[in-house]
């Protein structure tokens, strides 16, 4: 414990000094040497890369739909839970070089950073996309640079260039031309809870669509991206972040299969990979109660639908990986309707640790379904970084949100649903006479 919280308090000054370091720098860099770039879609992928962007020599407008987020942003706050970002964002809002807005502008640089969810049978859903490029074109006047940074399914790229082109048709994708309009594929790929820290130390591929729009996007992140630049064409660089979530999924859905034979053998899945993971070459990867966030539940879908024939690995591994909550479900249902006023502690709502992302998360699905099926029961949910349920939850009488203790101390069944860092540290005794199911190993 003395060694962690001595790297933590080097890293905590490490931070401070870069931040000093950064104030310093920018405070003699006139806004009129600073590209200007405007980051379309302030969310967990586009806020951060705004901040960063604006804290080493870019003048930053971000854009978003959510007037409250822009509102939150323009006041120097964070709309998110994300470690280490609170202070870039009121540094660079403070030493104006920060700025959000619901409207469009006009910017040297545009980066589409917009959510790109599936429609019904998991096809892509890319009408973010759309709307980005139909509102971006009208600004356009030549020779500007568009990176879409959303993961998107092979063609998206191209996709949000073509919208572009019917709007104004006065522009060409032809290099070269005082009418070119450049575009690039640049896909995000950090880890949330360390994002302000993966934006700038991970490798980063860029995918060109034409001209020498890959030269131009490494040259705009070579501002704060200290990785290597991987080059490439667009359709690549949108199959290559497809495929890292997809490898990943492969390999969680094994490990989820895994706890389900087991616990039909009566073996304790986390001895066995323990074990098995002593093998030089074997890593088998944690089980957990699904699959969640935005990427690695979603992505491999977008693989799918563009080859359905012949990516049926990838589809049976995101078959499992969604099956696994329905398999927690019906686990726990049987026990609960056997006790009278069932109180049931669900410690953990998230997608992962420590964070406050709910999207896709198969703990917020536990508990919405536990809710449905036990309308006697009384779900104690317990999410340390959230304040108010999400609204399918918060509409639930028979759901509360409710600190760790009191709905440990309440409960007959104790659901741990996500690894957080409280729940880790809880007091085993108090699991005492308890129906215990531990989805993610912490006390096992």
């Amino acid at each position: 414990m003395f060694y962690i919280d001595a790297v933590s308090s080097v890293l905590r000054l490490n931070l401070e000094e870069l931040f000093h370091d950064w104030r310093t720098s920018v405070s003699s860099c006139p806004n009129t040497n600073r590209p200007t770039v405007a980051v379309i879609g302030l969310g967990y992928i586009g806020l951060p890369t705004a901040a960063v962007l604006a804290s080493s020599g870019a003048s930053v407008i971000g854009v978003d739909i959510n007037a409250e987020t822009v509102s939150t942003v323009n006041q120097g706050r964070v709309p998110f839970v994300e470690p280490d970002m609170a202070t870039t964002v009121a540094g660079v809002v403070s030493q104006g070089y920060l700025r959000a807005t619901t409207e469009t502008p006009h910017a040297d640089y545009y980066i589409v950073a917009v959510p790109t969810p599936f429609k019904d049978g998991h096809k892509p859903d890319l009408s973010f996309i759309e709307t980005a490029g139909k509102q971006i074109a009208p600004l356009l006047e030549g020779n500007e640079l568009i990176i879409l940074e959303s993961t998107s399914p092979p063609g998206a790229t191209e996709f949000l260039a073509e919208t572009i082109i019917k709007v104004r048709p006065d522009l060409t994708l032809r290099p070269g031309t005082a009418q070119t309009i450049y575009f690039a594929h640049c896909p995000e790929r950090v880890l949330p809870g360390r994002v302000m820290i993966e934006l700038r130390t991970n490798d980063r591929i860029v995918g060109t669509l034409n001209g020498n729009a890959g030269e131009r996007a490494r040259d705009l992140y070579e501002l704060f991206c200290e990785g290597e630049f991987l080059m490439t064409d667009a359709r690549t660089a949108e199959m290559a972040k497809l495929t890292e979530n997809a490898y990943r999924d492969i390999n969680i859905a094994f490990a989820n299969e895994l706890s389900v034979i087991s616990d039909g053998l009566d073996i304790n899945v986390w001895e066995l990979i323990k074990l098995a993971n002593h093998h030089p070459r074997v890593n088998i990867l944690q089980p957990g109660p699904g699959v969640g966030g935005h990427c690695i539940a979603v992505d491999p879908w977008f693989i799918v639908a563009t080859a359905p024939e012949e990516s049926s690995l990838i589809r049976t591994a995101r078959e499992v990986n969604d099956s696994k909550p329905g398999y927690v479900i019906g686990k726990i249902l049987p026990q609960a309707r056997r006790i009278q006023d069932v109180q049931i502690a669900a410690l953990g709502l998230a997608f992962k640790p420590n964070i406050d992302d709910l999207r896709e998360s198969p703990a917020r699905q536990i508990v919405g379904k536990l809710a449905e099926e036990l309308p006697e029961a009384t779900i104690l949910a317990v999410e340390p970084n959230i304040d108010v349920l999400p609204p399918e939850l918060e509409k639930r009488s028979n759901v509360a949100l409710t600190s760790l203790e009191e709905a440990v101390s309440a409960a007959d069944i104790v659901l741990l649903l996500v690894d957080h860092h409280e729940f880790s540290r809880l007091d085993r005794s108090s699991l005492d006479q308890k129906i215990v199911h531990d989805t993610r190993g912490v006390w096992n």
